[in-house]
């Protein structure tokens, strides 16, 4: 089944100046790029975007982290591309990560860990049209 999903390459990979790697490997796993922009996001728009998470202990320090810079959103589309997606991510805490995943090869922290991915269809939807409406 034909999917899209959203994608972000988060601040800490921006700064240090992946963006391209990253790119290349969504273009290499076959993903379709339907959407792509760099943008900074204020405080509000980050605890916006991540409101499902207001009530857990690391939602300030994200919100912080995800405003602290530029980040790049790319709408993806792929057969099974929120499955997909979030295996070439790997695990959110990047010493768990598998080899070759892009958190393992990028990412610092469970928090600075270089992408974001959707969860669920529904949570796609949501992210996409936020970005992308």
């Amino acid at each position: 089944m034909v999917e899209r999903t959203l994608a972000i390459i988060k601040p800490d990979a921006v700064k240090k100046r992946v963006v391209g790697r990253i790119i290349q490997r969504i273009e290499d796993e076959g993903f379709e790029i339907l959407g792509l922009k760099m943008l900074q996001l204020t405080k509000e728009e980050a605890q916006k975007f991540y409101y499902v998470h207001k009530e857990k202990p690391f939602y300030e320090s994200l919100t912080d982290f995800m405003s602290s810079g530029r980040v790049v959103v790319l709408l993806l589309e792929k057969e099974n591309a929120i499955k997909h997606w979030r295996e070439v991510m790997g695990a959110t805490d990047p010493a768990q990560a598998k080899p070759g995943t892009l958190r393992r090869l990028y990412g610092f922290s469970v928090e600075r860990n270089a992408v974001h991915g959707s969860d669920s269809p529904q949570t796609a939807e949501y992210e996409i049209a936020f970005f992308f409406a």
